[in-house]
């Protein structure tokens, strides 16, 4: 495989996040992100302000309702929503973001992006964790080599 960008290394070596936009549809990117991370060990929270059970738990309704310490959030949401998640980020000192970003503008607010660099917290822009975390399927696989070909690997 690959070196591993600094940024999604560090981003990686923290045990503890939350994602949000996990959804009552199982087929959503947020929720193969939340139950892949939860595979490789790390513990995640879902975040859901709309749902009341989501991948078989109760869901907080936003980042700043999370309990514990938070080492980073996944955004796979709207874009509309992700300056309000970096806030929240900034409020809970969370250092790691990364927004989710497949084809088209997917998870990504230029704002957000804006805020998080303003605030300090390390963004992570596009692709997602799956690209990463043992073992890679063979689209997310691909996936790294597509962005990587085109120079837009996160990290």
């Amino acid at each position: 495989m690959s070196p591993i960008p600094v940024g999604v290394a560090a981003f990686l070596a923290g045990k503890r996040f939350a994602v949000v936009g996990v959804s009552r549809q199982r087929s959503q990117p947020a929720n193969a992100i939340l139950r892949k991370l939860e595979g490789a060990g790390y513990e995640v929270a879902a975040v859901n302000p709309n749902a009341s059970l989501v991948e078989g738990r109760a869901p907080s309704p936003d980042v700043r309702s999370v309990p514990g310490r938070l080492d980073g959030v996944v955004f796979a949401a709207p874009p509309s929503a992700a300056l309000g998640v970096v806030r929240q980020c900034a409020e809970r000192g969370v250092p790691h973001l990364w927004l989710h970003r497949s084809f088209g503008t997917g998870s990504v607010s230029a704002e957000a992006v804006q805020e998080a660099e303003t605030r300090g917290i390390r963004c992570l822009v596009g692709g997602c964790p799956l690209m990463y975390c043992p073992p890679v399927d063979p689209f997310h696989r691909c996936f790294r080599w597509w962005l990587r070909l085109g120079g837009k690997v996160p990290g």
